[in-house]
């Protein structure tokens, strides 16, 4: 098994237009999807030929508690922010320029040794970082642990290993795999949709 990338990160707002102002007309990423009915809203935007970002529009929802990128936190918690690979370091300078024009906060030039970053906010307070991968430095051939103290795992190194899960035991038959239809499948394929996944 071999992933491409990320299909799409899920995200949530209460207002749709603010959020299409911002990634599709503001960030430039095409709006290539839009599902929805009375009370909710599915949209997704072009992040590469393969990622997409997609926003659930649901009534109430308000934007997030602004928490600065990589503050640690306590308590329940299940995301800090996502960053977006760019292609030219150019492409940082044309991005801070133009969220700074646009009335957003957004960091200085961050060095990180392998990747060159900047910080901002989507009108959701979602915090979003804007990466570009140091010329020669590739930590995807080249691994590297700076942590001191490594997590014990870690210490086994940047393959996966195998035997650390059960095997398994039942292969679902070509018979029992069944594809039901969700919300989006009455767009492609004619069919109407069973509830809302």
């Amino acid at each position: 098994m071999k992933f491409n990338g990320v299909n799409h990160l899920a995200m949530a707002t209460g207002d749709m237009d603010k959020t299409i102002l911002f990634w599709r007309d503001l960030l430039g990423m095409r709006l290539v999807a839009g599902l929805g009915q009375p009370g909710y809203r599915h949209y997704f935007f072009e992040i590469s030929p393969y990622d997409l970002i997609a926003f659930f529009e649901w009534e109430g929802v308000e934007p997030m508690v602004k928490k600065e990128h990589g503050r640690p936190v306590s308590g329940r918690f299940g995301f800090d922010h996502v960053s977006f690979g760019v292609e030219e370091e150019e492409d940082l300078w044309e991005l801070k320029d133009k969220l700074e024009a646009a009335g957003f906060w957004v960091s200085a030039v961050i060095d990180h040794g392998f990747i060159h970053s900047i910080y901002s906010y989507d009108p959701n307070n979602i915090p979003v970082e804007f990466s570009h991968n140091v010329k020669g430095i590739d930590i995807r051939k080249n691994p590297r642990m700076g942590d001191v103290q490594p997590a014990k795992l870690a210490l086994e190194g940047s393959e996966p290993q195998e035997n650390k899960w059960p095997e398994v035991e039942r292969v679902t038959p070509v018979r029992e795999r069944i594809v039901h239809p969700g919300a989006g499948s009455e767009l492609f394929h004619g069919y109407r949709k069973s509830g809302r996944v």
